[in-house]
């Protein structure tokens, strides 16, 4: 790793304690932890019973329980979530809310690590931390849904590019039979894509296709040459190259991950 940024945020961590910690992620969250490792991280969902995207979570397994980190999304409104659902009978106890540092490159494939408040970053990084403008672009042409405009329950995790941290064969979780059952007909209604245009927009405009709404923005990020962002766009518009923002704004779609780099003109 040379001549790179990398990511270094913190967190919150839900702590979860107990013999029967494995069995209630099972079955509050989307990814088949059956037979994931003590100490590896797995990043998963936390999804409503219509299957909508909640909370963007990233589990390390031990012995004894689980650490569940938010990584996106209401970490208060998770753990009141999981203590709702929480019996005596399920061998589990959960904790308060501390946090967690979190450190990852910004390149494709690559790894996070949990590190403490003061800990160095590994002998054999010799990269950057990244400025906010620099990780939101980063961000952004990675389609990594995690804004508060991707985050609002009004999208599934097949529609917000999160397919692989979704699991189609295990038993019963929260949200299941919705995901399930978009997953088998292929139908989901919009998907993530990236967009460009040289004028700002706003989280939350619309954008049309001759007079037609097609999509809604999640995401912005200003430029010195103009702005970016990650939009949701309605399934009968995906073919398409341009939009029309609110103002007439010319919006060029792309397919995610790419590097999005708005023209100048």
């Amino acid at each position: 790793m040379n001549g790179t940024l990398h990511w270094d945020a913190t967190f919150p961590l839900l702590r979860l304690d107990g013999a029967g910690t494995r069995n209630f992620v099972q079955g509050q969250t989307s990814a088949d932890v059956t037979n994931t490792p003590e100490g590896a991280l797995v990043q998963t969902c936390w999804l409503t019973a219509t299957g909508r995207l909640r909370a963007l979570l990233e589990l390390r397994l031990r012995a004894d329980g689980a650490d569940v980190l938010v990584l996106a999304g209401d970490a208060t409104a998770v753990s009141k979530g999981f203590d709702q659902v929480i019996f005596p009978a399920d061998r589990v106890r959960l904790q308060p809310i501390t946090e967690q540092r979190r450190v990852q490159p910004l390149s494709s494939n690559s790894v996070a690590l949990w590190l403490d408040h003061n800990s160095p970053t590994p002998p054999n990084w010799t990269s950057d931390p990244a400025d906010p403008q620099q990780f939101e672009r980063w961000r952004i042409e990675q389609g990594l849904a995690i804004g508060p405009g991707e985050i609002s329950a009004n999208a599934n995790p097949l529609e917000l590019g999160l397919a692989d941290h979704v699991s189609l064969s295990k038993g019963c979780y929260l949200g299941q039979e919705t995901v399930a059952k978009l997953a088998n007909l292929g139908g989901t209604k919009q998907q993530l894509r990236g967009w460009i245009c040289n004028q700002v927009l706003s989280v939350g405009d619309t954008l049309r296709c001759n007079g037609e709404r097609a999509g809604t923005i999640t995401s912005v990020l200003a430029t010195p040459e103009g702005s970016i962002g990650l939009v949701l766009v309605r399934r009968q518009h995906l073919a398409a190259e341009t939009l029309d923002g609110s103002e007439s704004q010319s919006v060029q779609l792309h397919t995610l991950p790419m590097d999005q780099r708005p023209a100048v003109g």
